[in-house]
């Protein structure tokens, strides 16, 4: 594979300004485009766009496929009729040079919410077959990773493997009872991951037009407390009570005289090669590795 020498940046897009207390795939995600073509940049290194869970970090998210809602421009869905003009004028002050992630979270996930809540009323036949699609074509991660998200909000945000021991367990019983208790909450993750990427596609699209290549970024473990653990458990070195029986790190190197215990299960490689690592070849398929 030839691949011509070339440069760029890296930047997350939650770097970007942002009217709203982070970057997101709005107007600054395209202006920033533009400067890359403009300076005759040819890569854009994004790192990974996952759902970020404890301590707000990329490389600790709750899913591997998913992304992070928190990038979801409010202005693009106030542009599509989701949200008024109003909604994104709540009196919130954020902070200009740091991100300040709880007020973030309480900002603009009521508003995603409501979004849907005004999508499941405005949207018109053509818009539902596209969600509807969306939600199929996913099918392999979308459903375990909105029913995580809804029974982790159910269960105030805990671990999963403090939930409710059958709904922990995944019995068959359980999932179909929390399934029909949360539909509501289900059906909106769902619509919060197919507006990520719809943005997500548009602004990479853009990219490709500029002559940008997006360059993504696949960490090689998962958080714990992920859908990813959750619905496969197997593949995962986890002891009887679902917590990691060994976890990943560094040993002693130029960063840290002690090392580095990052606390992510390790694989269960012997249990991937009977399925041909197929979870592991799905991964770099999905729409956050980049081009």
């Amino acid at each position: 594979m030839k691949f011509p020498r070339c440069s760029g940046i890296l930047l997350h897009p939650t770097s970007l300004p942002g009217r709203f207390g982070i970057g997101d795939f709005g107007a600054e995600a395209f202006h920033f485009v533009d400067f890359l073509g403009d300076t005759g940049q040819r890569l854009w290194q994004v790192l990974p766009l996952g759902p970020t869970g404890y301590g707000d970090s990329p490389y600790q998210c709750f899913s591997a496929f998913a992304g992070n809602p928190l990038l979801i421009s409010l202005e693009k869905l106030s542009e599509g009729g989701l949200l008024s003009a109003g909604d994104l004028e709540d009196g919130f002050r954020f902070p200009d040079r740091e991100v300040d992630y709880g007020a973030v979270i309480e900002f603009r996930i009521p508003l995603l919410k409501k979004a849907f809540e005004n999508f499941k009323t405005r949207a018109s036949s053509e818009d539902w077959n596209e969600f509807e699609a969306f939600c199929r074509q996913n099918i392999s991660w979308l459903d375990d990773y909105a029913l995580f998200m809804a029974v982790k909000e159910a269960h105030g945000g805990a671990v999963w493997n403090q939930w409710e021991p059958a709904i922990a367990a995944r019995q068959s019983t359980a999932i179909s009872q929390w399934s029909q208790k949360l539909s509501q909450e289900i059906q909106s993750c769902k619509f919060g991951q197919h507006q990520f990427f719809k943005q997500w596609s548009a602004l990479k699209r853009y990219c490709h037009r500029q002559g940008i290549k997006v360059m993504g970024d696949i960490p090689i473990f998962v958080a714990h407390d992920s859908a990813d653990v959750w619905a496969h458990p197997g593949l995962f070195e986890l002891n009887a009570r679902g917590e990691p029986a060994v976890v990943a790190g560094v040993p002693p190197d130029y960063f840290s005289a002690t090392g580095q215990r990052w606390g992510n299960p390790l694989y269960r490689w012997n249990r991937l090669a009977e399925t041909g690592y197929a979870w592991w070849r799905h991964r770099p398929a999905g729409s956050l590795s980049g081009i």
